[in-house]
């Protein structure tokens, strides 16, 4: 996922980049097209003067080094394919077309002349340029000018040098935008941050108040929101309690006047009723206490919890067994491990004819698989079994005991210990739960 400040940078770069990119070529067009033409033909004819008065004067070896000379073929040599290039693009600029050679003579061998006959452009014994330009003219001769070692050629064409700005100026841009997007937007990352460190209970952290005047207003408004947060919480939860604690009066005084009706049958529907509700008060209250727990964690063999709650549930007449395995350490408060355990097995147990325990680790995690042979539960309600109250059929009600706070509470208690529980149905049959939970970090060695 891509953050918000590399999203606010780019959109902030590109749209300067389009805006250099638009006010770079305007500027350079307008410049362009308002530069002076060049003058070829004040330069053609104080070439062509300079040579006529160098043949006819007879000048020394120097000057005839300069002058141009008209052949029936460019010299001998090698054709420089980039420098031809360049003086071909100088001369379309200045106007005239014409076929062109840059040529690269050979080390001439003393004595010797040039091979057609003609005597070559440069003497042997110079000390003049190695380069020869070559320029076709009308009636088919070649005009040969030496060129001069610290001869310079115009400068390169307006793309080159438009595309060569807005690389600099982009990235300048880009280096600025990046620094100023990062402090705008550190309250944002904060925040940000802040949200992916709530824990399993749904507090969040208190941050520190350090940073620019902005970042340390925005750490005062998320601690004063996750002050606010835990109290209404803490409040919420204390209104349970107290609601729950409070419904066991009347319970007592109903379970009281259930044991002074004569009919016995009716009796005893009032006092099936009384304990239902009981259970509810009782599984309400434990909810409440595992959302405030506040106890520390503790590390504990997760296969001896679950072997412990398969013993319990025996004595109780349920049927559990733990396959044998490893020894798997788990970091957890053990009393609220237990009854998420538990939970589980008495589901299991009472809804699936028994259940079935493997403890496991992968090297990253520990593993607690509880399995049954029952109807198991309906695809389209799976994602609803960890609501408070929730049952498949409310007409079982009466047949198995139970709140419908189970897999509410296992669920929570296996969440703020940073597990997972995952409910699927097995293929030949039965309910499968799955609980994923933090392997005890071992000690560094020295």
């Amino acid at each position: 996922m891509t953050s918000l400040r590399t999203k606010v940078a780019a959109l902030v770069v590109a749209v300067l980049l389009v805006v250099v990119v638009l006010s770079g070529a305007i500027t350079f067009l307008v410049l362009d097209r308002g530069a002076p033409p060049p003058r070829p033909d004040l330069a053609s004819t104080v070439t062509q003067a300079a040579f006529i008065a160098a043949l006819l004067e007879g000048g020394n070896g120097a000057e005839r080094t300069r002058a141009t000379l008209v052949a029936d073929t460019p010299p001998k040599g090698t054709v420089e394919g980039r420098r031809t290039a360049e003086v071909a693009d100088a001369l379309a600029r200045l106007g005239r077309q014409a076929e062109v050679q840059v040529v690269r003579l050979p080390d001439p061998e003393p004595g010797r002349g040039d091979m057609a006959g003609r005597p070559p452009p440069l003497p042997p014994d110079g000390p003049g340029p190695r380069e020869v330009v070559a320029l076709r003219l009308a009636d088919g001769r070649w005009l040969n000018v030496p060129m001069d070692v610290s001869m310079t050629l115009p400068p390169p064409s307006f793309p080159l040098r438009l595309v060569a700005w807005l690389m600099l100026t982009g990235i300048g841009f880009t280096a600025v935008i990046l620094v100023v997007v990062n402090r705008l937007l550190r309250p944002l990352v904060l925040l940000q941050k802040t949200v992916d460190e709530i824990g399993p209970n749904g507090e969040l952290p208190v941050l520190k108040e350090v940073g620019s005047a902005e970042v340390r207003a925005a750490v005062r408004t998320i601690n004063a929101l996750g002050e606010r947060l835990r109290g209404a919480m803490e409040s919420r939860m204390r209104i349970v309690a107290a609601a729950a604690h409070d419904l066991r009066t009347p319970l007592t005084r109903l379970r009281l006047r259930a044991e002074f009706l004569s009919d016995e049958d009716e009796r005893e529907k009032w006092f099936a009723d009384l304990e239902e509700l009981d259970r509810i008060a009782d599984s309400a209250i434990r909810l409440v206490r595992e959302e405030v727990s506040t106890s520390e964690l503790e590390v504990l063999g997760l296969d001896e919890l679950a072997g412990a709650v398969c013993d319990e549930a025996r004595q109780s007449g349920l049927s559990a067994d733990l396959e044998e395995g490893e020894p798997v350490l788990v970091p957890a408060r053990p009393l609220s491990l237990k009854r998420a355990v538990r939970n589980l097995v008495v589901n299991a147990a009472t809804h699936g004819r028994g259940a079935r325990l493997k403890v496991w680790s992968d090297g990253e995690n520990a593993h607690l698989l509880v399995q049954d042979e029952g109807p198991g539960i309906p695809e389209a309600l799976l994602d609803r079994a960890f609501e408070p109250f929730f049952r498949i059929d409310p007409a079982r009600q009466a047949a198995i005991p139970g709140a419908g706070l189970g897999l509410a509470i296992a669920h929570e208690i296996i969440t703020r210990h940073g597990g997972t529980l995952r409910l699927t149905n097995r293929a030949k049959g039965g309910l499968s739960q799955h609980v994923t939970l933090p392997l005890e970090k071992p000690l560094p060695t020295a």
